[in-house]
């Protein structure tokens, strides 16, 4: 009957929201490499060694796309709706397809200069953000926030809207605070979805033949999030001739994403409503997650870390009132803050690996693995090991200075993916999580 039973609340002794634990239960019953039936039919490969991790990720099989099985749930939902959406988005598109979408998509996205290109506007609303915590803080009180994560993510939320909208909501604004506002409904909505990928991609997938209370709420969550990207793509479109003339004159400081993909002659306005929703639902929740694992690590593990990314974050902002983050100050200055988020990350992922559908036949931890075979890898379970790290549990951002940094396999620290299926938000998400670290040091 398959292991899916393991996985039920109150029955199993596994959760879909504990991945990690499970993780690390069946490599210390079975070591480096397990297959795991969820149902008949449906296996995981799950790996542990990061050479066999090496050989699925840099597989370049001619003529194949790199393939994963994931969101299947959120793929039906889109292709049910082709009056919005064109394709099934990147999250869960393979192939070709997904090839057509992603190398247009990322062009506003992966290139080092673009990203830098929205420092300011970034830095700008994260001081804005700090400034607001610490009005909150009573007079002769230390700074002290008891729930960090709601606050962050609505900072983070903001950060999207003026990246890729050149929209600002006022997310943590007394108004936008009360449950029933937009970006709390955004907020909601986000985290439901993200809540039932891992429940609908596992097991029997009834969601495909009636609708189940898993799809039920990601369809009423997709519905609303959609209805807000239609309506921030549709505002941009009305005013894109407007933005163009003031972007020109020097108005307009830097050009949003979405201005980006509507100059775009290879993108269809469906392709960029997927986009803008995949952007309200991947890039609000990851990075707050990062930012909160960072400052839990900098305050029970890290007196010494603190101090010193204190000191670094003081000499980049002797006054930070007055100072700016610049580009060059991230690319050489912020050594030790690039530590601390690379040792964050190293111990607490973004996801536990990376997925893959083989696309041809391999030999893993000594075995036959056949095409097709669903792979994921557990670099977060690599990464706490002795084999792979020394002191692997410590909280120890050193490791990756230059002076003191340790060798490691290329293929553990993956918190982004890998290869051409790697983050398309990644330089985004980093610089984000970098500039709020120094300004709340």
């Amino acid at each position: 009957m398959g292991n899916l039973y393991q996985y039920i609340p109150g029955i199993g002794r596994y959760s879909f929201d504990e991945l990690h634990r499970s993780g690390e239960d069946k490599y210390r019953q079975y070591g480096s490499i397990v297959r795991e039936t969820m149902v008949p039919g449906q296996d995981i490969v799950w790996l542990y060694d990061p050479d066999d991790v090496a050989t699925v990720l840099d597989d370049r099989t001619p003529g194949m796309y790199p393939s994963r099985r994931s969101h299947t749930a959120l793929e039906k939902y889109r292709k049910d709706r082709p009056n919005v959406y064109r394709t099934a988005g990147l999250l869960p598109t393979n192939g070709a397809e997904w090839w057509k979408i992603r190398s247009e998509l990322q062009k506003g996205l992966s290139s080092p200069q673009n990203v830098r290109n929205f420092l300011p506007a970034t830095d700008k609303i994260t001081k804005e953000f700090v400034t607001r915590l610490r009005a909150q803080t009573k007079p002769g009180k230390s700074f002290l926030i008891e729930d960090f994560m709601p606050l962050v993510s609505r900072l983070n939320l903001e950060l999207i809207c003026l990246l890729a909208f050149d929209v600002r909501l006022d997310s943590f604004s007394e108004e936008q605070m009360d449950p029933g506002s937009l970006s709390s409904r955004l907020m909601e909505s986000a985290e439901t979805t993200n809540s039932c990928i891992l429940p609908t991609d596992q097991g029997f997938q009834l969601w495909r033949y009636f609708e189940t209370p898993a799809y039920r709420r990601l369809r009423k969550a997709q519905e609303f999030m959609e209805k807000t990207a239609v309506e921030l793509v549709s505002q941009k479109l009305l005013y894109f001739n407007e933005d163009q003339q003031r972007l020109a004159s020097g108005e307009h400081g830097s050009k949003s994403l979405m201005e980006e993909y509507l100059r775009n002659p290879n993108l269809e306005l469906n392709d960029i409503i997927g986009m803008a929703s995949d952007l309200l639902l991947a890039g609000v929740h990851t990075t707050s997650y990062t930012t909160a694992f960072a400052l839990y690590h900098l305050g029970l593990h890290g007196a010494t870390a603190q101090d010193r990314l204190y000191r670094e974050a003081k000499k980049i902002l002797p006054d930070p009132k007055e100072n700016r983050i610049g580009a060059a100050v991230l690319g050489s200055e912020a050594s030790y803050c690039r530590a601390v988020l690379k040792e964050t990350l190293r111990l607490n992922p973004i996801s536990i690996g990376v997925g893959r559908i083989l696309n041809r036949d391999h030999v893993l931890g000594g075995y036959q693995v056949p095409r097709g075979t669903v792979i994921v890898t557990q670099n977060m379970i690599s990464c706490r090991q002795e084999a792979y790290f020394r002191d692997p549990q410590l909280f120890l951002p050193e490791r990756w200075m230059r002076e003191t940094k340790e060798p490691v396999h290329p293929h553990l620290v993956l918190p982004f993916g890998h290869g051409m299926r790697s983050c398309i938000a990644r330089r985004l998400a980093e610089q984000s999580m970098l500039v709020l670290l120094l300004r709340v040091s």
